[in-house]
């Protein structure tokens, strides 16, 4: 068992005063020991946003959102299509669904307030371990073991955790909730974050200006950058597929609605085949004069994937848009293929 380091107390102390001093600012925070918590609805859309993405590319939706639906109620009552649009870009559509079922939860069966433990966040709709305890600890000051991507990286490096990840990962979250105490939950979570992501980051950490690095076990055995430590990754599928971009020559694209199941369930896209290990089948949408544009790559999670896109004019029964209201709501992938379609 990974051994511990024998003064946690002075573990918290020196990283909290350096939160206190080096907070970031971020517009869903509440500042470092401030008396008003930060707002339940805002740090659940936060955590949700920041869940595949980084701060900078969440920011700017977290404020579109905030100033549309400014509150769980307003969410609640947005029409799916408006929601699945204005997350466009953020990937992980399943999470825009989900968000949309968690808000009217709280709207419909909780009075539009956040339950304020962590038991009663888990069962709301999409709210897995991780939110429900990041919520509870930023926002209702519960003392929630906190474990992201950024605190996995600061536990692994602090104690030299040897297994690897994923693996790793239970004995990661136990040696985590060692740190934790009544003391300023909240605080402490957003400390370690804020950690992980500015000074002990994936490569070159700086650990010398790292306030816990007098206890840091990597940083003792000269290979911070070893932990947390990790299996060799499989190779990543690769699928192909054909994108058709139809215009109509007055300026507007052809879209469809996707299924609500699935990779972008429920999202605007462009017609497309299926999209396949093998040749994928290359019968378009409707009969016309399709030519060839290029093609485009993408990467998604658990595959990459090849469009190949064709063009053509014509008319069909689509969602008809103008061409860049199509490209403010599509998908990244579908957007990436109408630009390649309309450069050529």
């Amino acid at each position: 068992m990974t051994a511990v380091p024998h003064d946690t107390a002075a573990i918290r102390a020196a990283l909290l005063a350096w939160y206190d001093a080096h907070a970031r600012t971020l517009p869903w925070r509440a500042p470092p020991g401030a008396a008003t918590r930060a707002d339940p609805y805002r740090v659940w859309l936060s955590e949700v946003m920041l869940q595949q993405t980084t701060v900078p590319h969440a920011t700017p939706y977290f404020e579109r959102f905030t100033a549309r639906w400014p509150t769980v109620s307003d969410l609640a009552a947005a029409e799916d299509a408006d929601l699945m649009a204005a997350w466009a870009g953020l990937g992980y559509y399943a999470r825009a669904r989900n968000l949309l079922a968690c808000a009217r939860a709280v709207a419909n069966d909780h009075g539009g307030v956040f339950p304020d433990t962590e038991a009663a966040l888990l069962a709301l709709p999409g709210v897995g371990a991780y939110t429900a305890a990041a919520v509870a600890a930023i926002a209702f000051e519960r003392a929630a073991n906190v474990v992201d991507g950024n605190v996995e990286r600061v536990v692994a490096r602090l104690f030299a955790v040897e297994t690897p990840v994923p693996a790793a990962r239970p004995e990661l979250r136990r040696l985590a909730a060692i740190l934790v105490a009544d003391d300023r939950p909240g605080d402490w979570a957003q400390a370690l974050m804020d950690l992980g992501s500015g000074v002990c980051r994936p490569k070159s950490p700086l650990c010398l200006m790292c306030p816990i690095s007098p206890w840091c076990a990597g940083r003792a055995r000269g290979e911070p950058e070893r932990y947390p430590v990790k299996t060799k990754k499989a190779a990543r599928p690769h699928r192909q597929g054909v994108a058709w971009v139809l215009r109509d020559g007055a300026g507007r694209v052809a879209l469809v609605r996707r299924p609500a199941k699935g990779l972008l369930g429920g999202m605007v896209g462009l017609p497309t085949s299926d999209w396949t290990v093998d040749a994928p089948d290359e019968t378009p949408p409707v009969a016309a004069a399709w030519t060839e544009a290029g093609a485009i790559e993408h990467v998604f999670t658990h595959f990459s994937l090849t469009l190949t896109i064709r063009v053509a004019t014509g008319q069909g029964d689509f969602l008809w848009t103008p061409e860049p209201e199509a490209l403010a709501a599509l998908p990244t992938v579908f957007r990436k293929a109408l630009e390649r379609a309309l450069a050529c």
